[in-house]
Parts: C-alpha cells; structure tokens; sequence
C-alpha cells in the first residue's frame, strides 16, 4: 500500500526559507487527513524560524482555497503564500 501524500508549494519568501519551491509530504496514518496546523507544525520543525515567521504572516491555498484556519483539513494541495502587497 502506498502511503498518501499531500503537495506543497512555496513562493517567494517561503521558497527561501524552504530552500526549494515544492515538495510531497506524506500523510501519518493518523486516520485523519492533515490539518493547516500540523502542516504549519511540521513546517517549522522542519525549516526554522524564517518558515515560522512567513506563515504566521502569510496564507495558505488549500486544494484551491485561502485559508488561515489551522483546522482546515489537506486533501491534496497546499501552496504556502507569503503575505502579499498591492492590489
């Protein structure tokens, strides 16, 4: 059986705090999907502060939705956003 995995896409500042521009993550068998905040757990577990810092300012694009809602679950997208300037 192969294990779920969910896409994640980072751009500008999260790019650079990630160091790449996208990655598959797998999902625990938890028997839930993932949600918005163990995503940003993992995330700056594993990237640092700089990670941490982009997401407590940013968004996130979740399978097409804006989201800031750490309860939101991943089916499976997200792209991580940093805040965003302008109009």
């Amino acid at each position: 059986m192969t294990a779920l995995q969910i896409r994640v896409r980072y751009f500008a500042a999260a790019a650079e705090a990630a160091g790449l521009e996208e990655e598959w993550l797998p999902v625990a068998s938890t028997g839930h999907p993932l949600t918005v905040g163990e995503l940003r757990a993992t995330l700056a577990a594993r990237y640092g502060e700089s990670m941490d810092r982009v997401m407590r300012s940013g968004s996130f694009l979740v399978d097409g939705v804006v989201s800031r809602d750490d309860a939101r679950t991943i089916l499976e997208r997200v792209d991580v956003l940093p805040p965003f300037a302008g109009g």
